[in-house]
């Protein structure tokens, strides 16, 4: 049988000097309040101050500094991908990886208050910005001469001087009877290009185009990819292909920062056409500035032959002002997720397939079209003006609709579409929803040949139309 110990009551006392240093230990040990910086036990080593950052917030958001005591700001990033911390009125910049930690140790001279934020691209619009108190009740903020540089440096580029992206090419069809392992590798690059006229802003693309290089496999195929992200990004990237089956379609594995590269291997287990795009949070920006093309998977016998295919995309892009503003434009986190787009184009710019740019055949000839829908927001209503779609395969599907006038398509989708043209002329590319006509989506297919009188023929047009005239 248990006792239990009793401890005899007395009373300890203590001299006035011991008493006062277990006062100084006790506050010494007691945790600051959030926010507060950690006082170091000797006085002269840096206090530290521990912040952490998530998608989309900091915690604290708000952090009290003393005034001419050196304090090392440690930053740990708990989510998944890179995140920075930066103070530019006083010249603090921190930078960590997912699971990461960063430090830096800092006198503060100044009494002030001050912002903080996450300066890549979209995050402090998400919410990643707080604010720094050096001092008691400090409410002023400091100006630095850092500031008419920092304005200067993002001083909008003149549009006229920017080129168009380049456009992206078909990839030819698969002409083999066995499978194979099919290598492919795909870099991600962030590149300043034309929107509309006079409108520029920064693209983020799989290879330098809007959509990304088209990838093209036979069923059964073995595709071992490598993903690689340019040295001179400023943000991770990584890739998502619909035609995987694996976790995130591929994005577990490659959620690779500026410089890095990653690779995986997958088997093409099903025909069709699929959709991939970028999935590094926030997904839906990566999306919206670029990042999106198309795989397409052949049944072991193939698709049947036609003369010419084509490689078309839809996105829809959000840019901070008024949409007739000029210049260098960025991107509106605000509009994304209200779904207002500025922009909404075919291959990454409003004209992108006019004029000499403009799909071509001839008639009699065949063609199809791999239509796909980066989005991240807007569906399709695709159609081509004078045109009815021989065979339309839905979302890529392996058995096709016939006589299909207009074809939906839903964003992170795609279509196959085929068509004989047999009237010369120019057919009109849109997506039904016609005020994205005024937006941008339009191209124009350009069919030369001889004039087919039994299908298509002009009996009359006003004087100076331009049936009347010719043209």
């Amino acid at each position: 049988m248990s006792h239990p110990i009793r401890v005899p009551r007395t009373r300890l006392a203590l001299p006035g000097a011991a008493l006062a240093l277990v006062v100084l230990l006790a506050a010494a040990c007691a945790p600051p309040l959030p926010g507060q910086a950690r006082k170091s036990a000797d006085g002269a080593s840096p206090s530290e101050v521990r912040m952490q950052a998530t998608e989309w917030k900091y915690s604290p958001l708000t952090v009290q500094l003393p005034v001419g005591h050196p304090v090392t700001l440690v930053l740990e990033n708990k989510g998944t991908v890179e995140h920075d911390l930066h103070m530019d009125a006083i010249g603090v910049r921190l930078v960590a990886r997912p699971g990461q930690t960063a430090q830096q140790t800092r006198t503060f001279d100044k009494p002030g208050t001050y912002t903080y934020e996450c300066t890549l691209p979209g995050h402090k619009e998400a919410g990643m910005k707080g604010t720094v108190v050096v001092g008691e009740g400090a409410a002023q903020a400091a100006q630095t001469s850092a500031a008419p540089q920092a304005a200067a440096a993002t001083r909008p580029v003149p549009a006229a001087n920017v080129p168009r992206l380049p456009l992206p090419q078909v990839a030819p069809p698969v002409h083999r009877t066995a499978p194979a392992v099919v290598p492919v590798e795909i870099e991600a690059k962030e590149v300043t290009a034309t929107l509309a006229d006079g409108v520029s802003t920064t693209f983020w693309t799989f290879g330098g185009t809007v959509p990304g290089p088209m990838i093209r496999v036979r069923q059964g195929d073995t595709v071992e990819l490598t993903f690689k992200n340019a040295a001179d990004s400023k943000i991770t990237h990584s890739i998502d292909l619909h035609a995987v089956t694996g976790p995130g379609g591929g994005a577990r594995v490659t959620q690779v920062g500026p410089g890095e590269q990653a690779s995986f291997r997958f088997q093409a287990l099903n025909p069709g056409v699929y959709v991939y795009h970028c999935a590094t949070p926030m997904v839906a920006h990566h999306i919206a500035s670029g990042m999106y093309g198309l795989i397409v998977v052949e049944p072991p016998q193939g698709l049947p032959a036609v003369d010419r295919e084509f490689y078309v995309m839809e996105g829809d892009f959000y840019l901070q002002g008024a949409r007739t503003d000029q210049g260098q434009r960025e991107f509106s986190l605000d509009k994304m997720l209200d779904e207002r787009p500025d922009f909404v184009v075919f291959n990454g710019s409003v004209g992108s397939l006019t004029k000499e740019r403009a799909l071509k055949a001839r008639v009699g000839e065949t063609v199809r079209i791999f239509f796909g829908v980066g989005g991240p927001n807007m569906t399709s209503s695709f159609h081509v003006i004078g045109e009815i779609f021989d065979r339309v395969y839905p979302e890529g599907a392996s058995e096709p609709l016939t006589n299909v006038q207009t074809t939906l398509v839903p964003a992170g989708g795609a279509a196959i579409v085929d068509f004989k043209v047999e009237v010369p002329g120019t057919y009109i590319l849109v997506d039904h929803s016609l005020g994205r006509l005024e937006k941008g989506a339009a191209g124009y297919l350009e069919v030369e040949g001889a004039e087919n009188p039994a299908v298509f023929q002009t009996l009359s047009s006003p004087p100076g139309s331009a049936a009347a005239s010719g043209h």
